[in-house]
């Protein structure tokens, strides 16, 4: 089982090569060849060797896999703010900002 890493206060290397040995044990886990996840996500070997040894891929690529390995799901909740606070709920309820506002008071 892959180790588990504090995201908040690892590099983005550290992340990376942690989501990709997350990815490599799914892989391993249903028992797939590296060509075999490659076919199943249309994308070539290669990309899954650099994403499994180098921790490097396309965005698109690393989204492919995912699917390909059934774990697509996972990413529904990336990037979705947690409200820890009244505040934050409040906030959440605003309508979306558009932009952000700009520097020097314009």
């Amino acid at each position: 089982m892959p180790k588990l890493l504090d995201f908040a206060f690892a590099s983005s290397g550290d992340i990376r090569a942690a989501l990709a040995e997350r990815l490599k044990a799914v892989r391993l886990g249903l028992n797939m060849q590296q060509s075999e996840l490659a076919a199943a996500a249309g994308v070539s070997r290669g990309t899954i060797h650099n994403l499994e040894s180098k921790a490097q891929c396309s965005f698109d690529s690393l989204v492919r896999i995912t699917m390909a390995l059934g774990v697509a799901d996972d990413l529904a909740s990336v990037f979705v703010r947690r409200q820890t606070s009244i505040a934050e709920m409040e906030a959440a309820e605003r309508p979306a900002r558009r932009r952000a506002t700009g520097r020097g008071g314009a």
